[in-house]
């Protein structure tokens, strides 16, 4: 973490703290006071875009801990997510479960799934262990599709979220409580890259072999990041299904697991800004091309129908190229150079 001049760490402590000095502390209380305020300001659309950002966040965190950290790639994080919302739905509504109830088995149901699709990766890795994955993502869609407790291919509908007295029924009040899990979220998975845990991750990111000989369970650590990655993906599904109210196989798609691989590859693997700045740039590139799409086909009547729509996909293919050629190491990096550039040693952490 960048520092001002004259301020030194003296101790491990302080080296480890997060927010070091005053500035850091003052930044991240005004950075917090903007977004728990944001619902005063904005109107529902707006509201509705962040709230699909948050929980977007929260699933792609558990993907970068996953792939960026333990260097375990998952091409079937949707289907975790959907594990999520299901288990949540089905307790929720079928079984007249609590809100939170849901919410926490959700989280313990996709990553107990996760563990057992994680066994591959202590035999296999790369794009061996991609296609495992793979396999988890039509397997866990299959399942769904002709489990009677889940809707079938017909879907099941989910009660508001609620705790307590307080029933989140509004795109204001869902903004509120998605924002504060992904806040959480944000904050253990930033600790967990500086933890022994994080660090292990790393070493088997690195290099499994070298690791294993410095004593590192490859076993264990290797199906403990699919264990936390499947739990935040269960948490994120939970939320999902919450506040959309309704939920089908058909929202879960191969194309929505590799738009994950995209965003935290964009935002920066192996960071905890990356899928932040991953996620923000890829929903707000869909919301553009939703909005540019009709005057495109007013613009051009030639063009067959739906071509302009189809743009969408094309341009997440182009994007993911250019990164991959001219910045494979992300936003988040690319911000750590501007910061380096100007000096700004405050926005460092």
């Amino acid at each position: 973490m960048g520092l001002p001049c004259g301020t030194h760490n003296y101790t491990y402590d302080q080296d480890m703290a997060i927010m070091r000095t005053k500035t850091h502390w003052a930044l991240l209380v005004a950075l917090l006071v903007l977004l728990f305020t944001f619902p005063l300001y904005s109107g529902g659309y707006l509201l509705s875009v962040a709230n699909l950002i948050g929980i977007t966040v929260i699933a792609a965190i558990g993907l970068n801990i996953l792939l960026g950290y333990c260097g375990q790639l998952s091409i079937g994080h949707a289907g975790f997510i959907a594990v999520g919302a299901f288990t949540s739905a089905v307790l929720t509504n079928v079984l007249g479960l609590p809100f939170l109830v849901g919410l926490i088995a959700a989280g313990f149901m996709a990553g107990f799934i996760g563990l057992l699709f994680g066994i591959p990766s202590l035999k296999v890795k790369g794009f061996y262990l991609a296609i495992a994955t793979i396999a988890a993502q039509f397997i866990i869609i299959w399942v769904i599709n002709h489990l009677k407790i889940t809707g079938g291919f017909v879907g099941i509908a989910v009660p508001y979220a609620s705790i307590g007295g307080l029933v989140f029924d509004s795109e204001a009040s869902m903004f509120y409580l998605i924002m504060v899990i992904a806040v959480i979220c944000t904050f253990f998975a930033k600790n967990l890259a500086r933890t022994r845990v994080g660090r292990a991750f790393v070493a088997i990111r690195d290099n499994d072999l070298a690791a294993e000989v410095m004593g590192i369970n490859l076993f264990y650590y290797k199906l403990l990041a699919f264990f936390i990655g499947c739990f935040f993906a269960g948490i994120a599904g939970s939320l999902m299904a919450h506040w959309i109210g309704f939920m089908n196989a058909e929202q879960f798609s191969l194309m929505e697991s590799i738009l994950y691989i995209g965003m935290i590859i964009i935002g920066g693997l192996g960071t905890a800004l990356g899928p932040i700045l991953g996620v923000i740039f890829i929903r707000l590139m869909q919301q553009g091309m939703m909005f540019v799409a009709p005057t495109i086909e007013a613009a051009f009547p030639a063009l067959p129908a739906g071509f302009a729509t189809g743009l969408a996909p094309m341009l997440f293919g182009l994007i993911i190229i250019l990164f991959l050629i001219l910045e494979p190491r992300g936003i988040a990096h690319r911000w750590m150079l501007f910061k380096s550039a100007y000096r700004l040693w405050p926005f460092s952490y």
